[in-house]
């Protein structure tokens, strides 16, 4: 199965349904064969010939030092005329021995080559930011009678203290007959801090809360 001139439509088209089903023009390693195609094409391929465009970017992504590693043979070319797949299966058969009678050199050279690409590939990875889970809850934070000093129960509300808890802004809402209650914001990191926890921390405070209640939750 020949795809022709890779600059063509057709030739394309038919190199992109190649790769639908192969890493790479030869072999299961980047070699010669790949180098000849890329520089065939020229240019990374239209978006429509997806599996041609990961492919191209593939191969773009390694240096002149690494492509001039690769193994393999280059794709025979007539004047004029771009590498075909029948040409890239018969360099595949030139290069597999079922002998055992392959270069181990070179073997070991593209095993040595993948297996550094996949550890920098990991370090990049493991240094990408962890997203952390948070919540903004609005406590009601109830007094016993209207004689209740407010601005002692938010000060011993503000007083918890707990890794991964941050208090935000409080107001007075009134509830009737001269009592108010204390609203109060804070964010907390759900790995961290548990809302039952930080309710029954809020309760001890017992000369001045008779009960907290969630008024909203949301996830950040």
């Amino acid at each position: 199965m020949a795809f022709g001139d890779v600059k063509t439509a057709s030739g394309l088209k038919e190199l992109d349904k190649f790769l639908a089903d192969n890493s790479y023009i030869s072999g299961y390693v980047p070699s010669k064969a790949d180098l000849s195609v890329f520089e065939a094409l020229g240019k990374a391929p239209a978006a429509a010939n997806v599996n041609a465009l990961r492919w191209y970017n593939h191969i773009a992504s390694f240096n002149a030092k690494e492509r001039a590693a690769w193994g393999g043979q280059a794709l025979p070319q007539a004047a004029g005329a771009k590498p075909t797949v029948a040409a890239a299966a018969a360099a595949d058969d030139d290069d597999v021995d079922l002998f055992g009678s392959e270069d181990e050199e070179e073997s070991a050279e593209a095993a040595k080559l993948k297996e550094e690409r996949l550890a920098a590939y990991n370090a990049k990875k493991s240094k990408k930011p962890v997203l952390i889970a948070k919540s903004s809850i609005l406590l009601d934070v109830k007094p016993w009678d209207d004689e209740t000093d407010m601005k002692e129960m938010e000060k011993s509300v503000r007083s918890v203290e707990m890794d991964g808890l941050l208090w935000g802004a409080a107001k007075l809402v009134p509830v009737g007959y001269g009592i108010h209650k204390l609203q109060i914001m804070c964010v907390i990191e759900d790995d961290k801090v548990s809302v039952d926890e930080l309710t029954e921390k809020i309760q001890d405070f017992e000369d001045f809360v008779q009960s907290v209640d969630i008024a909203a939750f949301n996830k950040i």
